[in-house]
């Protein structure tokens, strides 16, 4: 051995550089597939590094498994929430009278979404539909926290007063509110560009028991789109 092998001995890393660089080593000592024992991750036997290598490919086989069946879970899941979208956007269509769609999107949401509790307000609304339940006054700092949302809000409401609108405030540890607005279509845009969003119309309210129901860190595609088909459809009360 010669001096500067003696000061610098050969490392763990060296022994593995040599072997990802020297591909055909193994094919040279073919011998040392079967002779080398490795323990086992799952116990103390020894296994030789054919088998410890078997045993790293049949993990990613089951990681790979797991991820594809979340993976066709979430498609099944997105595809359910599809089709509640679908049959809840047939519900305001086939709704022929205006001041039937409030009550209808309410109720249809419930049904087809399995939300417990829904409540919603609209202003600004013409004068023949001012007496409704729908248009009953709301606060200037209500309209003023609806106009700041450019997107659907979920988790512990601090808008205390939509709360109140519910028939069992007292059971809505979740909530998302979702602002309504004069022209829905660039909302998605605002949501980048703070400019582009529009005046608020109304707010719809969604809360139930589970605290995990509507979280902060949750999607909100689908709450954007319910928001968006509840504004086109509520135009129709507006005043000209």
């Amino acid at each position: 051995m010669s001096t500067s092998d003696s000061m610098n001995p050969i490392t763990e890393d060296d022994i593995a550089n040599f072997l990802v660089n020297t591909p055909d080593f193994f094919e040279r000592h073919a011998q040392l597939l079967s002779s080398v024992r490795i323990v086992s991750p799952h116990g103390q036997r020894a296994v030789s590094l054919q088998e410890r290598q078997a045993d790293m490919l049949r993990e990613k086989i089951r990681a790979l498994e797991h991820r594809m069946m979340e993976l066709i879970r979430h498609g099944s899941d997105n595809a359910v929430l599809s089709d509640r979208l679908h049959r809840w956007s047939q519900s305001l269509l086939i709704c022929q009278q205006a001041a039937e769609l409030p009550d209808a999107i309410v109720a249809e949401i419930q049904h087809h979404f399995m939300v417990p509790q829904v409540a919603l307000r609209v202003w600004q609304v013409a004068s023949k539909y001012q007496k409704k339940s729908f248009a009953q006054p709301v606060s200037d700092s209500v309209k003023a926290f609806t106009d700041a949302l450019s997107a659907p809000s979920c988790g512990a409401s601090a808008e205390a007063e939509a709360l109140q609108w519910l028939a069992h405030p007292h059971e809505a540890h979740s909530v998302a509110l979702l602002p309504l607005r004069h022209n829905a279509a660039p909302w998605r845009d605002a949501q980048t560009d703070a400019s582009k969003v529009t005046q608020s119309m109304g707010l719809l309210v969604l809360a139930s028991p589970d605290p995990q129901r509507f979280h902060p860190s949750m999607g909100t595609d689908v709450l954007t789109r319910i928001a968006e088909l509840a504004s086109a459809a509520l135009s129709r009360l507006q005043a000209t």
